[in-house]
């Protein structure tokens, strides 16, 4: 590891205080970002030319949100990661049927990403809400290490575009997660948490709805059990049963608000 990377992760973990008095983890980060160049084989190489090449997703949905240009009553975006990507698309899980609603979520996206591709995606729609479900990946650091401040800041701004664009806002609290397949050893429970706190106080500051998933769906461990996430991240069709009527309250709140 070159000393300038060495460097970044000492400043990101120090700027992360210790839970309780627990020694503070260095924030997660995809392996094949800090590798030494010579060890990557070329099939990883073409897979970090594949993301970056549209790093922000928007040629995503660029066809499909030409057909919803025109406004439409009741129109809902949920915008997210794969835990919203995966709504409707799962095996034995539907998408609010027979509703005006609409799926932009990207398996995999980090706040950053999401915040790039909102006009595209959420604006240009003219939804009367927006449901925002991020945080999980920055936490993962599947586009680099990722303060909470930095992801504060990108959802702080996807509220305030939302907002100055006529657009209700639902904030959702990050899902539970005791640890992440693809980050073996690193223990994301306590920073989600913490990222939950300030989300919560955030809707309430901005005047958003709060939209309390992880209350509804946390063990002890502060993790998803089986019958929710088979893989302790991503919903099972019971989980997403679990979150559609929170969102829909939720969804209703924000309707009712002006």
């Amino acid at each position: 590891m070159s000393q300038a990377i060495l460097l970044s992760f000492l400043l990101f973990a120090l700027a992360i205080p210790a839970a309780s008095g627990r020694e503070a983890q260095v924030p997660a980060v995809e392996p094949d970002y800090v590798a030494p160049a010579a060890s990557l084989t070329p099939s990883r190489v073409q897979n970090l030319q594949h993301r970056l090449l549209d790093w922000p997703g928007v040629a995503r949905y660029q066809q499909e949100n030409v057909a919803l240009s025109v406004r439409e009553p009741g129109r809902v975006v949920f915008y997210g990661d794969s835990i919203t990507d995966g709504w409707g698309r799962v095996e034995g899980t539907t998408f609010f049927p027979g509703k005006p609603y609409v799926n932009r979520g990207i398996s995999g996206q980090t706040t950053a990403q999401m915040l790039v591709r909102f006009r595209q995606d959420v604006i240009a729609l003219k939804p009367d809400v927006v449901v925002i479900l991020a945080g999980t990946n920055d936490i993962a650091g599947n586009t680099g290490p990722a303060t909470q401040a930095m992801i504060e800041d990108n959802l702080r701004s996807m509220v305030q575009l939302a907002q100055a664009n006529g657009i209700r806002v639902v904030l959702a609290s990050v899902l539970p997660a005791s640890a992440y397949p693809w980050r073996p050893g690193y223990r994301p429970a306590a920073p989600i948490r913490a990222l939950n706190q300030w989300i919560e106080a955030e809707a309430k500051h901005a005047g958003a709805v709060y939209l309390d998933y992880y209350g509804a769906m946390a063990n002890a461990d502060g993790g998803l059990d089986a019958r929710l996430a088979a893989d302790g991240v991503h919903p099972t069709p019971a989980g997403y049963a679990v979150m559609a009527p929170l969102a829909e309250r939720a969804i209703e709140r924000a309707l009712a608000s002006r």
